[in-house]
């Protein structure tokens, strides 16, 4: 009596093998600290949420997340940072708007390209910003307040995080639409700004709200509208731009997980499911509502087109506003 034998094809012993490898390879990670670059300075919406999901995907993985703070260059020094790591999935980059498509886009020589040189992981979060203004300013509402930059040509000041920020262009949209004069003071932190809007020495931000509205309930600072296309959680009495006489602003920007270009598929499978897990907790949810930010968890390829989304949006929103490129 004979054997039987089994007969397995090349193609499925290699796609066998593969499996076996990609399983192997996710299970094994990670297997030391990984590191989760930010493109802000500590204290700022940005680094308090990595701090929160940081300390939520060590739970997940098993392994310490440490913080490494990169802020500057519109997000794009942590950027590359990141892009030179290994894809190991030990290096891990909390991309946003203006890192991954704003600053780029505004770059006539890019440091990166968004698409080819990272892998995307999950979308995080999306948040509109804020107006804020310094009591100082004689303005109660936005329509209040183009009308006074009107009036003093270049000598209102706003704040930012550099050329390329999210900051940075709304106020440039802001300038664009309302056809006022007002003066860019860019700042390496949001904390920074805050300081200086606090004491008068800049007069208006476009911000998210986290940082700033705890002095607006002190009388610090006014807020005057939101950005986003509906209103904002936090101050749902607040107008957007629209609502308050400016047509067509809308902007809500993202945050993201992403890490170097060719990450193994295994890994960054592990990670998605980890963060989709996280976000969608009660406890997340409950953790940043009050800082207006709305969990936004995504696949892989969810995040890779909305960045492909953005970019030609961005540049035709740019150019139409005359910002020039750097």
């Amino acid at each position: 009596m004979r054997a039987s034998v089994a007969v397995i094809s090349l193609p499925v012993l290699l796609y066998t093998l593969a499996a076996a490898s990609a399983s192997a390879t996710a299970a094994a990670y990670p297997d030391r600290v990984v590191r989760l670059i930010v493109p802000r300075a500590p204290g700022g919406l940005v680094d308090i949420v990595a701090r929160v999901y940081g300390q939520q995907l060590a739970e997940k993985l098993g392994q310490p997340v440490v913080i490494d703070n990169r802020p500057g260059g519109g997000g794009t020094i942590a950027g590359e940072a990141a892009l030179r790591a290994s894809p190991d999935g030990h290096t891990l980059f909390v991309s946003t708007q203006d890192s991954q498509v704003l600053t780029p886009v505004l770059r006539k020589k890019p440091p990166y390209d968004a698409l080819r040189d990272f892998t995307q992981i999950s979308m995080l979060f999306t948040t509109p910003l804020y107006l804020f203004v310094h009591p100082s300013v004689p303005a109660q509402t936005v329509q209040e307040l183009i009308a006074l930059a009107r009036a003093r040509p270049g000598k209102l000041t706003y704040a930012s995080l550099g050329v390329g920020s999210t900051q940075h262009l709304a106020a440039e949209l802001f300038r664009s639409k309302t056809k006022v004069d007002i003066l860019h003071i860019p700042y390496k932190s949001t904390s920074q700004a805050l300081v200086e809007q606090q004491t008068g020495q800049v007069d208006l931000n476009f911000t998210a709200g986290t940082s700033h509205f705890p002095f607006v309930n002190s009388g610090k600072l006014r807020v005057l509208a939101s950005t986003g296309a509906k209103r904002g959680t936090q101050y749902p009495q607040l107008p957007t731009m629209i609502e308050a006489g400016v047509a067509g602003f809308d902007m809500e920007p993202w945050y993201g997980l992403s890490g170097p270009a060719a990450m193994p598929a295994a890994i960054v499978e592990k990670l998605n499911r980890a963060t989709g897990e996280i976000l969608r907790s009660a406890a997340i949810r409950e953790r940043f509502a009050a800082d207006g930010l709305e969990p936004r968890p995504s696949t892989p390829k969810e995040f890779d087109a909305q960045i492909r989304a953005d970019i030609p949006l961005w540049t035709q929103t740019m150019r139409a506003a005359g910002v020039p490129q750097e």
